[in-house]
């Protein structure tokens, strides 16, 4: 069975899920050996592995319905980067409604490069659809965590968050919202604060399921604790429907209080299940709710929720081996490229040529385009740093020397054009 939007299912490039829970067998944990045809995952399995072999999706329950509704309805208003982020968002949002039952709260860190990316969308979405919303437009970290309990928490829900971590001066004037975050991926994490005339201390609860919204990555702390939604752009073929609050709001607010009434009588089972997890450590950790949640809705969510699972993470490992930043190192290769090698560029010219690049985020990088306290900051983890520079009028002004960005280039981004990775070798 596969749903729209889904990438058609293969036997032979994927490896073999593990077994999966089995709704209403809340006895079968990790490890136990299946006891009938449908107590094992389906999912794409390895070559050498027959087609008769393949174990089939296991029955799908009123859950698996109520999944498919909600995946449709996101993608009504939001174009997600890939059927996996799509299905992963679904989850996630099923999710909220059993968040006593986790020992781990996965955050959402929905990043872009941009605005316009459909950031603020999704938290539209999200907000009529989760589990006691709680916007934290303005709100400290102190009325956040007097607003968690353990019993019932409400689920997070921070736009804007490039306006608390964007910048090294914001994140540490911010640590606390930070903190507050960490500590409340997992349970029994809590802050302890002076209450009353007397100071009496209290301790508060943190754990809370959190969607986080911004332009740019948020603290490594926090990605590292996230299902990462790497937004982007719509393409001019790709159309949503605009959101209104009268129309869309009702419809998605039934769907929400029907996706409540299927989860509330699992709490139970989805507290003891304890699924082999596709990924390890954190990973696991994060979309081990995720994972329970499919398998309690059966049907084909078993093998999506594995599938996201694994390719988002390792995507997400990709990227912490090519940093982002490797980014502006490249686009900036292929400026000095266009400009002939020259041997330096003004700031100011730099920028200029970044900006110009029409499939580069640069023109709009932060809410007024990429700034020189930017670039210098990017480049700073480098090692690379502005300084005066000789124009071709023999004036000087700052920016930035060919030659700086050398070993950074042959580090972080060998795979360039062709006529550009040969000017280079003939300058070392």
């Amino acid at each position: 069975m596969q749903h729209a939007g889904s990438e058609p299912y293969s036997n032979s490039n994927e490896p073999s899920w593990p077994p999966v829970a089995v709704p209403g067998q809340p006895g079968h944990h990790a490890g136990e050996a299946p006891t009938s045809a449908n107590d094992g995952a389906p999912g794409p399995t390895s070559a050498d592995i027959s087609a008769e072999e393949v174990v089939p999706d296991p029955e799908p329950t009123a859950g698996s319905a109520l999944l498919d509704e909600l995946r449709a309805q996101i993608a009504r208003f939001v174009i997600l980067p890939s059927s996996e982020a799509l299905d992963a968002v679904t989850l996630w949002v099923a999710a909220t409604h059993l968040q006593p039952a986790w020992q781990h709260a996965p955050r959402l860190a929905v990043v872009g490069p941009a605005k316009r990316c459909g950031k603020s969308r999704l938290l539209d979405v999200l907000t009529e659809t989760v589990h006691e919303p709680m916007l934290t437009i303005n709100t400290t970290p102190a009325a956040i965590f007097r607003s968690i309990t353990e019993e019932n928490p409400p689920t997070l829900l921070v736009d804007e968050a490039d306006t608390i971590f964007g910048t090294p001066k914001m994140a540490e004037k911010n640590e606390e919202m930070r903190g507050l975050l960490n500590a409340g991926h997992q349970r029994n994490r809590y802050v302890t604060r002076v209450v009353g005339n007397d100071h009496t201390p209290h301790r508060f609860a943190t754990f809370a399921m959190a969607a986080i919204a911004g332009i740019g990555d948020l603290p490594d702390t926090i990605m590292d604790r996230a299902v990462a939604i790497r937004m982007r752009r719509r393409a001019e073929v790709e159309k949503v429907k605009p959101f209104r609050s009268r129309r869309d709001i009702p419809a998605l607010h039934d769907l929400r209080d029907r996706i409540a009434a299927w989860a509330r009588p699992l709490l139970d089972e989805a507290a003891n299940l304890e699924p082999e997890m596709p990924v390890e450590d954190r990973a696991a950790d994060t979309w081990e709710p995720l994972v329970i949640v499919a398998d309690l809705a059966g049907g084909h969510w078993p093998r999506l929720a594995r599938l996201a699972c694994t390719r988002m993470v390792a995507a997400e490992a990709a990227a912490e081996d090519h940093p982002s930043g490797a980014r502006i190192l490249a686009d900036i290769r292929r400026v000095f490229h266009a400009q002939r090698e020259v041997d330096s560029l003004s700031t100011e010219e730099l920028l200029h040529h970044l900006r110009q690049d029409p499939e580069a985020p640069w023109a709009e990088w932060g809410r007024g385009g990429l700034t020189a306290r930017e670039l210098s900051r990017m480049l700073r983890e480098f090692e690379i740093k502005p300084g005066n520079v000789r124009m071709a009028d023999r004036t000087q002004r700052k920016g930035y020397m060919r030659n700086k960005f050398l070993d950074a280039w042959r580090r972080y981004c060998p795979a360039v054009h062709p006529a550009d990775a040969d000017t280079t070798r003939g300058k070392d």
